[in-house]
């Protein structure tokens, strides 16, 4: 199946919103989980893609010595980011800013850790935007992006809507199918790693619909 690109931006407010209301916690703490245990304790981390911010939140509040630069596309993602970091009470530790990952306004190797998660499938260049992200974290610094597998089919596709979707809206459960058809394939993402400068991070499967692009520190 080719890939099928979505809209880069979800800036609508009715998407947003839409978004934020999925069941994203399971995912999100599995993703902060894995952060951890590649080493994160303290440092200053980008969290590229940041949607609602709902995994710096979590990072920050596991981990009380790390501050996060937390950047989106999405005028009305930021929104809703705004007021999850406020009502968590992380203003102090969380930055928010609107960035496109594509053209990153940081210096090189400025940043201890790298993350971001399910963002990469939204870039129509992705290769830049993953190039950008290995100049500006540290040579040893952690990194942990994921994202979805392009299936197969859209069967497949669908079939994976139907499995972790099944109780969401139409409107969710439509987003989710896209995102599916506009991901990478594992032989896809591990080409565009041999291209970007970040040495000693491997590409996993880390879930049946998954990839991540890890580096331990």
């Amino acid at each position: 199946m080719e890939r099928i690109v979505e809209p880069e931006v979800m800036d609508t407010a009715e998407d947003a919103e839409a978004y934020d209301a999925m069941g994203h916690g399971e995912v999100d703490q599995a993703f902060v989980d894995r952060v951890i245990a590649l080493g994160a304790s303290t440092g200053h981390f980008l969290d590229v893609g940041t949607g609602p911010a709902q995994i710096p939140i979590l990072l920050a509040q596991h981990c009380s010595n790390i501050h996060i630069t937390a950047i989106d596309l999405s005028h009305e993602m930021l929104k809703i980011a705004k007021r999850h970091v406020h009502d968590a009470g992380l203003t102090d530790r969380i930055t928010l800013e609107h960035v496109d990952a594509k053209t990153l306004p940081y210096p090189d190797n400025i940043f201890d850790g790298l993350i971001s998660n399910s963002i990469v499938h939204h870039i129509h260049d992705a290769l830049k935007s993953l190039q950008e992200m290995g100049r500006v974290v540290k040579p040893n610094g952690l990194v942990l992006i994921r994202d979805l597998i392009r299936p197969k089919t859209p069967a497949d596709a669908q079939a994976f809507v139907d499995k972790y979707a099944a109780n969401d809206t139409p409107l969710q459960q439509k987003l989710y199918y896209d995102s599916f058809l506009a991901a990478f394939t594992l032989d896809e993402v591990n080409q565009m790693l041999t291209q970007m400068d970040m040495p000693n991070a491997v590409v996993v499967q880390s879930t049946d619909r998954h990839w991540s692009i890890e580096r331990a520190i």
